[in-house]
């Protein structure tokens, strides 16, 4: 065993150990009192509530060689009810990625990323991990006229938009630049979500929907999202540029906060 998986099975167990004494017994269905000899939850009750083996759980904590699956971490996390920064820092330490039912109660947009929306001037909009639009203000509806205007049968996404929406071959400049861009954007981007179901969907409904899509994710390309001027020919404003941010927040970083500057020479 190398000296950094010793470190890590030790760090842990030591963090699953403060966990478990910061617990107050009566908030998880334990009895309290004074004969406890010692705060918080015993191992056996931390185990019960994770439907896990008393031992193998004691094993953990003591830094012993035991391979954690993503499933018991994700019910040991739930168990404890951690925080999500305190989830992510448990799957580090065990070498797991974070798991799709575990990210899966994250991607819920807060109220107030929502609020901020209204209060940008500018386009902007929120997208999830798979780059559906979760929210929008009124500039980028009339930027995107079309699409983001109108009813959507179903949750709007960027991809399905930008290669299934033939409007937006005119909308978009450069069209063929750009989407070759954003569907290396997006590989990047879902690099360690590959095996997902939902991903695995999108992608077969991109491929069978769009040859361009296709053959450009079959190449490989893989990008990191950045920032730059981005060009659109709109129907009644013409031609119109932008500079793109992109913003992670803190405690959602698979959301993304796009927002759309107009450049100094098309500014109204």
């Amino acid at each position: 065993m190398t000296t950094d998986l010793i470190t890590r099975r030790k760090e842990l167990g030591e963090f699953l150990k403060v966990l478990r004494e910061r617990c107050v017994p009566e908030a998880f269905g334990f009895p309290g009192g004074q004969r406890r000899r010692a705060r918080g939850l015993r191992r056996e009750e931390v185990a019960q509530l994770a439907a896990i083996s008393p031992t193998w759980y004691t094993w953990i904590e003591q830094g012993r060689e035991v391979n954690v699956s993503a499933e018991a971490l994700t019910r040991l996390s739930t168990a404890l009810k951690l925080t999500r920064s305190e989830r992510a820092y448990l799957f580090e330490m065990a070498g797991r990625r974070v798991s799709d039912e575990a990210d899966a109660s994250d991607n819920a947009v807060p109220d107030i990323l929502v609020a901020m929306l209204a209060d940008i001037a500018t386009p902007a909009y929120l997208m999830g991990p798979y780059w559906d639009l979760l929210g929008w203000n009124p500039p980028a509806g009339a930027l995107f006229a079309g699409w983001l205007d109108v009813a959507q049968p179903k949750q709007p996404n960027l991809l399905r938009y930008v290669f299934l929406d033939p409007s937006a071959r005119t909308l978009i400049d450069d069209w063929e630049v750009r989407a070759r861009r954003i569907a290396a954007e997006f590989r990047a981007d879902c690099r360690t979500r590959f095996e997902e179901p939902a991903l695995q969907r999108l992608v077969a409904e991109l491929t069978e929907g769009s040859p361009e899509f296709g053959r450009f994710w079959k190449q490989h390309d893989v990008l990191e999202r950045q920032g730059g001027q981005r060009n659109f020919r709109h129907p009644s404003r013409g031609l119109i540029s932008y500079q793109q941010v992109t913003l992670h927040p803190v405690e959602q970083t698979q959301l993304k906060l796009v927002i759309l500057k107009p450049m100094p020479s098309t500014a109204a």
